[in-house]
């Protein structure tokens, strides 16, 4: 790594915590540093041409397959890169936050491979974000053994799952961490800490740094991922195309453009996933001030839908025509003590890892270890001794952008109960995330960030058209806080309702800042506001 001395210095504005020196080290935070210095400016650029993005097409501009990349989706010569080391075989992925336990249990799990979240099931307080790549490190180094103070053992095992490292988005900033006065990009914080500590471990042991990366809008955000990748080999003098990534298909505009997302990254691509929730909230969040894009209960809106199921299968076409994986979504199911609620549970984990693996995804996610053997046997009765189908190029997929906005066949109005759960939900997930916990077992699903936006901005958009009333709103909000207080009475549940308010009512706050800087409203993505 060059010894050139910054021109600014990334300071640490929060107070010392517990081994926090052994990964805000000098040197890594001079990493850090560097990657700001050079891609700052771009990245800021990007997140004003998000911003025009949402004014063209509330204005009337239509979404479409870029014109002036046909020629990359033409072309029938390129590929990305092989797989990696421990990504071969994807049949079964696991996710969570990088906390102690999780680790341990990811990683012991059957799987795969363990996507450590520090975005979606990562409340942002700085404690979550430092200890978790401590975390990731002491895993590494197989010393995060632990015992907890009622005598349970965690001890990792021989056979360990593949760590790919999902790092927070370009549109969130790290508040505790600071460069030339200006907060440090939240997902430079999270890659680059782990790429400094745990990079050359990870290739010593034969694997190497792999990363899952979120909620990118068009090929010039995977452009700007790609040239980060290059930088940080290079002054780690690491090779080039070490690094591997994929991408997750989670917003909108992103599905119009996977292959040239691909082919940015082409020399560091490990594939694509297919986002749910996230992609739903996308919808809603571009499209929300139209009618035809009225969603009903997100119960309702399965993986089956015309829409959603455009979007998978030109996924899977994309990937196998360029040699990537295709990673399916979440199996969310959390099983319980109800042996026949987790029986139904299980069946229909089944049918929707069936569903993705006959229509040739080459693995998926689960929440939760017990899932794992359900996801493996499905994806073993395709796969047999194959590590994955790339061979199936799903030629005889044609998805045009009609189809992939086709909402108004499954449109139709909220119920009821539909209503309910969002709202619960929401203040559920809130609740917990502002006491720092971002994946909380919720109605026998995992739910993270994730959910807390479609649940919101769900609410939003049916008063924005006028299918609920505020009236019938506020009354569910009595009743669920009410609730909330009395299951929880330490909970700020005048917080918590602000909060809701804020976010789903009237709109004006998005979820993502961070919980501890809540009293001071520091918002940090105000491009996902509905």
């Amino acid at each position: 790594m060059t010894t050139t001395a910054l021109t600014q210095q990334v300071r640490v504005l929060a107070a010392p915590g517990d081994r926090h020196d052994e990964i805000l080290t000098p040197a890594a935070l001079d990493f850090v540093g560097r990657l700001v210095e050079a891609f700052e400016p771009r990245r800021r650029d990007l997140m004003k041409e998000r911003r025009r993005q949402v004014l063209r097409l509330a204005s009337g501009s239509p979404l479409d397959f870029p014109m002036v990349t046909s020629a990359v989706r033409d072309d029938p010569s390129w590929r990305v890169a092989p797989p990696a080391p421990g990504l071969t075989d994807r049949r079964v992925e696991i996710t969570g936050p990088p906390d102690r336990r999780m680790a341990v249990n990811a990683l012991n799990s059957g799987a795969r491979v363990w996507m450590a979240d520090f975005e979606d099931a990562t409340a942002p307080l700085w404690d979550n974000i430092v200890s978790g790549q401590l975390n990731l490190l002491d895993a590494i180094e197989r010393r995060i053994d632990f015992t907890t103070p009622g005598g349970k053992e965690y001890r990792l095992g021989d056979q360990l799952a593949t760590i790919m490292v999902r790092p927070r988005g370009w549109h969130l900033e790290e508040e505790h961490l600071e460069f030339a006065g200006r907060p440090v990009p939240a997902a430079l914080v999270d890659f680059g800490l782990y790429f400094f500590h745990c990079a050359r471990r990870q290739i010593d042991a034969g694997y190497g740094p792999y990363f899952y990366l979120p909620k990118l809008e068009n090929r010039y955000e995977a452009r700007l991922w790609n040239d980060v990748f290059v930088l940080a080999q290079e002054l780690l003098d690491i090779s080039r195309g070490t690094i591997r990534a994929t991408v997750l298909i989670e917003t909108i505009t992103a599905a119009f453009e996977m292959e040239e997302i691909l082919y940015e990254l082409r020399e560091h691509s490990a594939g694509l996933n297919a986002g749910r929730w996230d992609y739903l909230f996308s919808l809603i969040k571009t499209f929300g001030h139209r009618t035809d894009f009225l969603l009903p209960d997100r119960a309702k809106v399965t993986m089956t839908a015309p829409f959603m199921r455009a979007y998978t299968e030109l996924l899977v076409r994309t990937c196998h025509r360029r040699g990537a994986h295709a990673i399916g979504g979440m199996a969310a199911q959390v099983p319980g003590k109800d042996a026949a609620a987790n029986e139904a549970a299980f069946a229909k984990v089944r049918l929707d890892k069936e569903r993705e693996a006959e229509d040739g995804f080459d693995g998926s996610w689960v929440a939760h270890p017990a899932l794992v053997p359900v996801c493996r046997e499905v994806f073993d009765g395709v796969l047999g001794e194959r590590p994955h189908q790339l061979d199936r190029t799903r030629d005889d997929v044609e998805v045009t952008p009609a189809d992939l906005l086709s909402v108004r066949r499954i449109s139709g109005p909220p119920t009821p109960e539909g209503i309910r759960t969002n709202v619960s939900v929401a203040l559920r997930y809130y609740s917990a995330w502002l006491r720092g916990q971002g994946a909380v077992a919720l109605d026998g699903l995992m739910e993270d960030a994730a959910t807390a936006e479609i649940a919101r901005v769900q609410i939003w958009q049916w008063l924005r058209h006028r299918v609920i009333d505020r009236e019938t709103v506020t009354q569910l909000l009595d009743d669920e806080v009410a609730a909330l207080g009395a299951e929880y009475p330490w909970a700020p549940v005048e917080d918590i309702r602000t909060l809701f308010e804020r976010t789903a009512v009237t709109g004006e706050l998005p979820l993502f800042f961070t919980p501890d800087a809540y009293s001071r409203h520091l918002v940090r993505r105000p491009e996902v506001r509905a």
